[in-house]
């Protein structure tokens, strides 16, 4: 089943990006090449990727850093383990592996989450669900 939200995502190297997507864990559903599309997935998270300038764009005026003041949360089963392997990669980290916990009606949610930027500038953040406390 489709998610009701599958962002897709405009870049400038469809291939370099889905290698790095790759690195983080996801995989190509499908992909259109002559189109410089793909469609991945991770955990249940979807996202598409669409390189400017071929196929269809809705903004060919775009330069990165692309996404800027937007981070894209991706709920993980081990957040850990992908930090290491994004920091294998020499993946730019804007925000280090942290445990944070934050406020909410009931108490406190927790997440152990980091940051990694893809080619163009958007960013991911993903976290492992720590749970709740009063």
């Amino acid at each position: 089943m489709t998610p009701a939200l599958v962002p897709e995502l405009s870049v400038t190297d469809w291939r370099a990006t889905q290698s790095v997507l790759h690195t983080l864990g996801f995989t190509t559903k499908y992909e259109r090449p002559d189109e410089g599309f793909a469609y991945l997935t991770r955990e249940g998270a979807d996202l598409m990727i669409d390189q400017i300038g071929t196929g269809r764009d809705f903004d060919s005026n775009l330069t990165p850093p692309l996404g800027r003041g937007l981070n894209l949360q991706i709920r993980v089963t081990d957040a850990q383990s992908l930090y290491a392997a994004a920091q294998s990669a020499n993946l730019p980290i804007p925000l280090p592996l942290e445990d944070k916990w934050y406020r909410t009606p009931a108490g406190q949610e927790g997440n152990r989450q980091f940051i990694a930027a893809l080619p163009d500038g958007y960013l991911l953040r993903f976290y492992q669900d720590l749970g709740t406390k009063p």
